[in-house]
């Protein structure tokens, strides 16, 4: 298997089934754990000198962040079943989940100023649904982080593609620093499939194809794009669900379209 993709693990003492770190990855900017919490079990965490961001994958917990005691959080059984519900906790504070039903949580975090945002929950009427693409390029795309929300670096989006339709399509990258045309961003992919013994494909590759990794994606997989295009597909029968998380020198997201396929957008 690529280094580039990882697959879930027994549940380690923190009620971890994945950890991605900039030193694991190799990169500088995108941390990512995932969590999964039986009714009545508890995880916590410092963000330290990182900003976090709590998404509710499944499942309900109550959530304390800094200062603040924010209840019972969360409302849908499965990422197909609704809009998502999530925690912003700045850098430097701490926080603490205890489920009130089975929960998948992913914590999502990048670098960050202690004090420069608030804790706050970012409800599943924060940002509207958007359709993007056409014919059998359609997905559905919402923000849950955007570069317009308060955050330091951090930008955080998921995305449902129907069964049959491809997504990050046509192909695109955001590897360099050169906005306004292109930002550089390192990207986790967490992919969900439904039913869940579907699976998918994504490809990851650079013009001099000195990076071209080819995947078969299952349902819990995660994927990491230090650099390159970075497209994938749902395949008959299975949509697939991703949560993309992003960060780098700019909280801005500019994509350059592989020039090869961009003539589909024209057609």
């Amino acid at each position: 298997m690529s280094r580039l993709h990882l697959r879930q693990h027994a549940p380690d003492h923190e009620h971890r089934v994945i950890r991605v770190t900039p030193e694991s990855a190799g990169w500088e900017y995108v941390g990512f754990d995932l969590y999964k919490l039986d009714a009545g079990e508890t995880a916590r965490g410092e963000t330290g000198d990182r900003e976090v961001c709590l998404v509710f994958i499944s499942g309900k917990a109550a959530v304390t962040a800094g200062d603040e005691d924010f209840g019972s959080v969360g409302a849908r059984m499965s990422p197909f079943e609704g809009k998502p519900w999530s925690v912003y906790v700045p850098a430097g504070a701490s926080w603490t989940l205890t489920a009130e039903t089975p929960c998948e949580i992913a914590a999502c975090s990048s670098p960050g100023a202690a004090g420069s945002c608030p804790p706050r929950v970012v409800g599943p009427d924060s940002h509207d649904v958007m359709t993007r693409g056409k014919g059998n390029n359609i997905r559905y795309v919402t923000d849950i982080i955007n570069e317009t929300d308060p955050a330091d670096s951090l930008l955080v989006v998921e995305v449902i593609t129907p069964a049959g339709n491809a997504s990050s399509y046509p192909p695109h990258k955001h590897d360099r620093d050169a906005f306004p045309e292109e930002t550089q961003l390192e990207e986790v992919y967490y992919h969900r499939l439904n039913p869940g013994q579907g699976f998918g494909f994504q490809r990851i590759y650079t013009d001099d194809r000195s990076l071209d990794v080819s995947m078969t994606i299952e349902d819990g997989d995660v994927t990491l794009v230090p650099r390159g295009y970075h497209p994938c597909a749902a395949l008959h029968g299975y949509d697939l669900y991703y949560l993309n998380v992003m960060a780098g020198p700019k909280r801005i997201w500019r994509f350059y379209n592989d020039p090869q396929h961009e003539w589909m957008l024209k057609a």
